[in-house]
């Protein structure tokens, strides 16, 4: 029995393969949960199983968004500390973080994840590190909003452990033991990591950064996560004063510290790494170690740039993150498309820093390598999960332009016409089928107050 077929057809393609394929005018063809065809001109008029033909006259085709780096919870504290650097904002916000519990954890992924996926994301991760005693089933809580959603989904299980009174940041009462971090790590793991091709969960080790991690969890960390056969995710050398932390606590800058602890591989990825030396890019490079570019939070943060053109010269994995809302209140990846390219451009490569399909290539099947699913997903080609994106240029906002990578980078955001994780469409017309956005809204505004009136905010 021939699979069911969805074909989409007379739309401009960038399939963001090893090549950079791409067609003025062309089709593919989905069958079941993946990609079977994809080419010029119109498909095939006489294919089996065909149960819809949309025709996408205006629309530009590319693989869909993949998210590397993202807080979900988040979404109820946007708006706050917004003339902070990263260390007075954190020490301004852990406060309240602390407070928040799973009915408010459910309302902001649900907020995130559908902001997200309206924009075009199919894959998403969430690093959620914060975990008060008595707040509930927040890992739960966080996976359920992904599969209410649609969209595939990494959870890179956070933890803290270096509190106020060890010299950390967070306050003693919002971080676990080691012993609790890394037995409810390894639970998380056990209950909803899938490694199988396609798989709509997983599981990452991901301790939250080296000012809120002792180096006995970070060591432990990387020994469970290698005998489980997951990922490991961290933030890097995000700031100057994180830099200071480092040499004062550990005699050493973040790449080496991380390095002595286990942390650096093909199976790790961390956020930001904006003060890189030419060292540290090395050792990156030699290791495979990726990187989640975050240029909005970076800039919201006052963090600096990250030198993403070296990267990718070096042959780093990079991809790109939202972050989360509390530092990118717009909570949209494909905005990250443009800002990565005009943020790098202010630095010294200048005009030459990266050109729009190289952005284009950073928002997926970077972001794919990075997450270590390049092998399924972040490009157009048979055989690969059909997890893609309708953009419609014909509107004012794009039509006048004439390339349509330079439309989608460069210009306005893109309504989404249609979205699609492994065949099944999640978006329509820019609106989420599977979801109330209504609803979540003002679940999220509700527990947003809910969350000041326990902070003493309101």
């Amino acid at each position: 029995m021939a699979p069911q077929r969805i074909v989409i057809e007379n739309c401009a393609v960038a399939t963001v393969d090893a090549r950079d394929t791409e067609y003025a005018s062309g089709h593919l063809v989905i069958a079941g949960d993946r990609i079977e065809s994809v080419g010029a001109g119109r498909a095939p008029g006489d294919l089996d199983g065909v149960v819809r033909r949309i025709d996408a006259t205006g629309h530009l085709l590319t693989p869909g968004l993949v998210n590397t780096h993202h807080h979900f919870y988040q979404w109820i504290t946007r708006g706050l500390a917004t003339d902070h650097n990263l260390f007075d904002w954190l020490v301004a916000l852990y406060p309240t973080w602390a407070r928040i519990d799973e009915d408010m954890v459910h309302a902001a992924a649900q907020g995130s994840l559908a902001m997200m996926a309206r924009g075009g994301v199919t894959l998403a991760m969430d690093h959620h590190y914060v975990y008060p005693r008595g707040c509930g089933d927040l890992t739960g809580a966080i996976v359920r909003a992904a599969r209410e959603t649609g969209v595939r989904f990494t959870l890179a299980r956070g933890s803290m452990d270096r509190g106020e009174s060890d010299g950390g940041l967070p306050p003693d009462f919002a971080v676990e033991s080691i012993d609790g971090a890394l037995a409810a790590t390894e639970a998380a793991i056990d209950e909803h990591h899938d490694d199988s091709f396609g798989a709509m969960t997983q599981v990452a080790v991901a301790p939250c950064s080296p000012f809120s991690v002792t180096t006995e969890l970070l060591r432990q960390g990387a020994e469970l996560a290698r005998r489980k056969g997951v990922r490991l995710h961290t933030h890097g050398s995000e700031t100057v004063e994180e830099e200071k932390f480092c040499h004062e606590l550990f005699g050493m800058g973040p790449t080496d510290y991380f390095e002595s602890t286990g942390w650096l591989g093909e199976d790790v990825w961390m956020a930001h790494c904006v003060h890189m030396n030419d060292s540290d890019i090395a050792a990156f490079a030699r290791t495979g170690t990726g990187v989640a570019h975050c240029p909005s939070s970076n800039a919201r943060l006052a963090a600096g740039i990250a030198r993403v053109p070296d990267m990718l010269a070096a042959g780093i994995p990079v991809g790109l993150g939202v972050d989360g809302t509390a530092s990118n209140e717009s909570g949209e990846l494909h905005t990250e498309l443009r800002n990565a390219l005009l943020v790098n451009r202010l630095g010294p490569h200048r005009e030459r820093a990266l050109t729009a399909r190289q952005a284009l290539r950073l928002g997926t099947y970077g972001g794919a390598r990075v997450l270590g699913r390049a092998g399924q997903t972040g490009s157009l080609e048979p055989g690969k999960l059909a997890d893609l994106v309708l953009w419609r240029l014909d509107t004012l906002a794009h039509a006048s332009i004439a390339d349509p990578v330079a439309a989608l980078v460069l210009g306005a955001a893109a309504p989404v016409t249609a979205s699609f994780v492994g065949g099944r469409q999640i978006v329509a017309d820019g609106r989420l089928l599977h979801a109330d956005e209504d609803a979540i809204a003002r679940s999220t505004r509700e527990q947003a107050q809910r969350l000041a009136r326990i902070a003493g905010r309101a």
